[in-house]
């Protein structure tokens, strides 16, 4: 029975299921494999599994050979192509007066074809850019608008925590974040704290949301009044994740409490 392969063309960008054929593969090994854009550059990012672990809604390609240093040396070429056509454009969009920001180039392995990346806010009339490119450049163009997500994800960056941007070391794919996470974090709902480098919430916002939804079904909610053996009163702050308690007295004072030391008032 023959195996498949994860392969991942950029790093931390989706990663494609290959049929590994007679080749003996293991995470990190370079190879070249065949798409729909023609022969590409990747990596295995996968160990090798049985086909039969796998299921697919359409036939896999297969992986091509194993890359050599004459497909490096190509890589390397296809990169200083990519910064020749990021410049060129740049100059294009300026001259053109174009309202759009230009962020990326990609080019295949085989040189066939440039892709470039941009936001906007609005649709762009881009149609003598194309032109001027492919005469400067003669292959196929492709203008790709994204969202300012994806952006990020592109570039990188660091992070408030200090570590590189998750969606760029790590994440394959982004997830649904919403302002309700904060709140139920008790996080600060200043944008500033709370937003990424793209300037949307941060994705890592969702990383402890169901640890704080379930942990909260188990305690008081805010407002709702309790009893203690230190005193009673009517609960203002939650830290569920020390498993502690804020509660305010009838006097103004505030009570630290564990969560196993409150009574609520069933009255």
């Amino acid at each position: 029975m023959g195996k498949v392969v994860g392969i991942r063309f950029k790093a931390a960008s989706k990663i494609y299921d290959f049929i590994c054929g007679a080749f003996v593969l293991d995470i990190g090994d370079h190879v070249i494999v065949e798409t729909e854009q023609g022969l590409g550059f990747g990596v295995v990012a996968t160990v090798p599994v049985p086909l039969g672990k796998k299921t697919t809604k359409k036939p896999l390609k297969k992986i091509f050979r194993l890359a050599t240093e004459q497909d490096f040396v190509k890589r390397d070429k296809n990169i200083e192509l990519e910064k020749r056509a990021n410049e060129y454009c740049l100059k294009q969009i300026e001259e053109l007066k174009l309202n759009m920001n230009l962020f990326s180039v990609e080019c295949t392995f085989e040189a066939k074809k440039l892709t470039f990346f941009f936001t906007a806010d609005g649709r762009v009339d881009f149609r003598q850019l194309v032109k001027n490119l492919v005469k400067q450049f003669h292959v196929r163009i492709e203008m790709r608008q994204v969202g300012i997500r994806n952006q990020a994800k592109m570039c990188g960056g660091i992070g408030r925590c200090g570590l590189e941007i998750c969606c760029s070391a790590y994440k394959e794919r982004f997830e649904p974040v919403s302002i309700r996470m904060a709140k139920l974090q008790g996080l600060s709902l200043n944008p500033t704290k709370i937003s990424g480098q793209c300037g949307r919430l941060m994705c890592c916002l969702t990383y402890e949301n169901e640890t704080y939804r379930d942990l909260l079904e188990k305690v008081p909610k805010i407002g709702k009044k309790v009893k203690t053996s230190s005193g009673e009163g009517k609960v203002i702050r939650h830290n569920v994740i020390c498993n502690r308690l804020i509660i305010q007295s009838e006097d103004g004072s505030e009570i630290e409490t564990t969560i196993d030391d409150i009574i609520v008032d069933e009255g």
